[in-house]
């Protein structure tokens, strides 16, 4: 396994992440994304309104925390790399299958653990 091109892939995803998540928010004080509400354009805004801007910041806060959860796998695939422990499964220890790392760069499990997290 090329461990450099596997970090270029997830270095690669990660700029793709922090690109979407800046989308839908901003980095709190904690370090955590948080949503925030799409700009409103109209200077009045009905009920119908209301209820779709609190329907659109529910799915926006859905959907950026999927990317967050993804982007601190990534990271720490990023820093397992750094440490040496890059590929190794976090449950059993034993190495992850290569076809499971092209698929997965981030994975954290080997195929048989991962059936059992699951």
């Amino acid at each position: 396994m090329n461990i450099q091109e596997q970090k270029n892939k997830l270095e690669e995803e990660k700029k793709l992440l922090e690109s979407e998540l800046s989308g839908l928010g901003r980095v709190d004080k904690t370090g955590d994304w948080e949503a925030t509400p799409e700009v409103q354009t109209a200077p009045e805004a009905d009920e119908n309104d209301m209820a779709d801007r609190s329907e659109d910041f529910e799915e926006r806060s859905a959907t950026l925390n999927v990317l967050e959860e993804r982007l601190m796998d990534i990271n720490h695939a990023l820093q397992n790399i750094e440490s040496g422990t890059y590929g190794m499964c976090e449950v059993c220890g034993m190495p992850i299958e290569e076809d499971r790392l092209e698929a997965n760069p981030a994975a954290r499990t080997c195929k048989v653990c991962m059936e059992k997290v699951v």
